[in-house]
């Protein structure tokens, strides 16, 4: 009765048995997380290429430079 001293079910392997399982649950749950992010959170985001002539339309909006600069920047982003 007092042989196993004290950890029962098999000399501590229940616990070992345990964590594993627990390990294996948080795995599937980061990879569902992953795999939804990558999903859906991937088809919002923009291609960095557009970021360049977004910015110089927004300088010409707000009158930071005037028509010829802003042609000239344009066609250089974009050759």
């Amino acid at each position: 009765m007092w042989g196993d001293m004290g950890w029962g079910w098999g000399g501590g392997w229940g616990m070992l048995g345990f964590a594993h399982m627990l390990l294996w649950w948080v795995l599937i749950i980061l990879g569902i997380v992953v795999l939804a992010k990558w999903l859906f959170g991937g088809a919002s985001r923009r291609p960095g290429g557009d970021r360049p002539l977004d910015i110089l339309k927004e300088r010409y909006a707000r009158g930071e430079i005037n028509k010829e600069e802003f042609e000239q920047k344009k066609r250089d982003l974009l050759a």
